[in-house]
């Protein structure tokens, strides 16, 4: 494999993991704060019919990811009011809201369009571009460096940079906050944060409601920036492979960022080795390629990662005693 190659396949690497990143740094809030959230498939798919129909309408990229931040944070509070005013199972909950975003997004979508569940095309204008970085040009002549920076670091559109500079905000806000030294707190013993006078509810709401926005630029990203309009269910399983991300990086923001990259990397090799023979092996089927980031995702799962701890009140919702 030549350098270009090579180049090509971790460009694709990063824009193939930035809805995964974003997914899974949603869910490290949710779930630090002790709420389980496997309903990210559906925020995205929400975000990104709202992002893909108002881009339609408004032909302003800008507008139609206020409307992806809308539609997202408003099924996160949906999630929220199920499980934690209301005290619900939380996984019903989350499967709910994937059952409610797929069904709604295909009737919204034909009742509007009229195309099957799609959105029409979008054009360039009402999407995120790509954005080259300064001097990107004129330092692409340095040997290895210069095609570095010009084709791999430059190029992203601004969701990209965006998901990346999450990851060490994130890491601060989690690590170096009072705010994020509460939502562990509340996380592991809310009992104790109830105590010292803080809202357990007020602190699970917050963090539920960043999981909400972040899915929203996730799905934004796929229907206005990856790629050009809204399909039927085109997350495609991104939010349980972002979950899975979240669990192997044992709820730690970096670690997330490399095992989203991990499943980028896969999903960018199995797109190029489509139609290539392999030595000894032949052409392999593309089914079988298309499956590799999933199958991965479940031997990693199934013991590869050693044991992952979830935050102690995970899933339990909090009742305060009298």
């Amino acid at each position: 494999m030549d350098f270009l190659s090579l180049l090509q396949i971790l460009d694709s690497t990063i824009r193939l993991s930035t809805p995964l990143l974003l997914a899974a740094l949603a869910g490290l809030y949710s779930e630090r704060s002790g709420v389980f959230d496997i309903g990210l498939e559906g925020k995205m798919l929400g975000g990104a019919f709202a992002a893909a129909a108002a881009a339609v309408v408004f032909g302003n990229p800008w507008i139609a990811l206020l409307f992806a931040l809308l539609a997202s944070l408003g099924l996160a509070l949906i999630h929220a009011f199920a499980s934690i005013t209301v005290k619900g199972n939380q996984i019903v909950s989350g499967v709910a809201i994937n059952f409610i975003a797929a069904g709604l997004t295909a009737l919204l979508g034909q009742s509007w369009f009229g195309q099957g569940g799609r959105t029409p095309q979008i054009g360039q204008d009402a999407r995120f571009n790509p954005v080259e970085l300064p001097a990107a040009e004129a330092l692409s002549g340095i040997p290895v460096l210069g095609p570095f920076y010009r084709d791999l670091v430059s190029g992203h559109n601004l969701i990209v940079y965006f998901a990346f500079l999450m990851v060490p905000l994130t890491w601060w806000v989690i690590f170096r906050t009072r705010f994020g030294l509460r939502l562990r707190a509340v996380g592991e013993n809310p009992a104790a944060v109830d105590t010292a006078g803080i809202s357990v509810v007020w602190a699970r709401y917050r963090a539920v409601m960043i999981c909400g926005l972040l899915c929203g630029f996730a799905g934004a990203y796929l229907s206005i920036g990856l790629s050009a309009g809204f399909v039927q269910n085109m997350t495609a399983g991104k939010g349980f492979i972002a979950l899975a991300a979240l669990i192997f990086a044992k709820w730690r923001p970096l670690n997330a960022m490399w095992a989203c990259l991990l499943f980028g990397f896969l999903d960018a090799v199995a797109i190029r080795l489509q139609g290539v023979p392999l030595p000894v092996v032949g052409i392999v089927p593309v089914q079988f390629i298309q499956a590799l980031p999933y199958i991965l995702t479940v031997v990693l799962l199934a013991g590869f990662i050693g044991k992952a701890v979830p935050p102690k009140a995970g899933g339990v919702p909090y009742t305060k005693e009298r």
